[in-house]
């Protein structure tokens, strides 16, 4: 893995940014990790000019609208190229045992069956369990669940070569989670908004953080990279300098508060 796309940075109800979601490029391919709430993904991938051709895989953390519904559209967009002979192989799609079920609903209420004749055969569908771990684009991927007290969630960190990438998915980090986000080179995680913001946004009470937390645990844990997003938009023209002030006053590390469509070498 070489660079990380970030294709949006908001939390479910933004309108000034798109919702977190992201794509991990290895050589000329990538890997999804969840595609935001609608066909706003189409314009972001276009946006990064990464071709549906290229995406092999898409990872769904979970069930919350702002990380699932988008995947109808790639699911359509990837099935419409392969029965056009433009996409050739197959598509890969992992998330948790509990989500495979929901996007096979999803997609027999929304698309036309000659897209939903292909789940099964060329885009596949893969539940994973915690702890389980899986080869995409030659790194090892290994998935965990996260411990929501909402819906089901899993993370995931890969290896690759010398680096380990944590992703905690859009909930505060759970201590029982420390096997899998040890010795992390960088981590992705959310922060809901300021810490001095906290009684305007009430992340708490949503089950997020704010950067204070975040911070504080990049600290705890040693880890050297961090980049923070799944954020409220209010702040969204200023927050790059706002949240990495507030940031740099808990953590000493390398500290990266990304816009939408930025790319970070790893």
């Amino acid at each position: 893995m070489e660079k990380l796309h970030i294709l949006g940075t908001g939390n479910a109800m933004v309108t000034k940014c798109y919702n977190t979601c992201f794509a991990l490029q290895s050589g000329d391919e990538y890997v999804l990790t969840d595609v935001g709430g609608g066909n706003g993904i189409l314009i972001q991938l276009e946006k990064a000019n990464i071709g549906f051709q290229q995406i092999r895989h898409l990872i769904v953390t979970h069930e919350h609208c702002d990380h699932l519904l988008g995947v109808v559209w790639v699911i359509r967009k990837i099935g419409t190229m392969m029965k056009a002979g433009q996409y050739t192989g197959e598509f890969h799609i992992w998330c948790h045992e509990g989500l495979k079920s929901t996007i096979e609903t999803l997609a027999q209420l929304t698309l036309q069956q000659k897209v939903v004749k292909l789940i099964g055969e060329q885009i596949l569908i893969h539940p994973v369990k915690d702890g389980q771990t899986k080869t995409l684009l030659g790194d090892e991927y290994t998935f965990f669940d996260i411990h929501s007290t909402k819906a089901a969630q899993y993370g995931f960190y890969l290896q690759s070569g010398n680096q380990k990438i944590t992703c905690l998915g859009d909930e505060p980090y759970n201590p029982v989670c420390e096997k899998y986000v040890q010795n992390s080179d960088w981590l992705l995680c959310e922060a809901f908004c300021l810490y001095e913001q906290r009684e305007k946004f009430k992340p708490y009470e949503k089950h997020h953080s704010t950067v204070k937390e975040a911070c504080e645990l990049a600290q705890q844990l040693k880890i050297p990279n961090l980049v923070l997003w799944h954020t409220e938009d209010k702040n969204y023209q200023n927050r790059k300098e706002l949240y990495t002030n507030e940031g740099k006053q808990y953590y000493t590390g390398n500290l990266l508060v990304p816009y939408d469509l930025e790319v970070i070498e790893i």
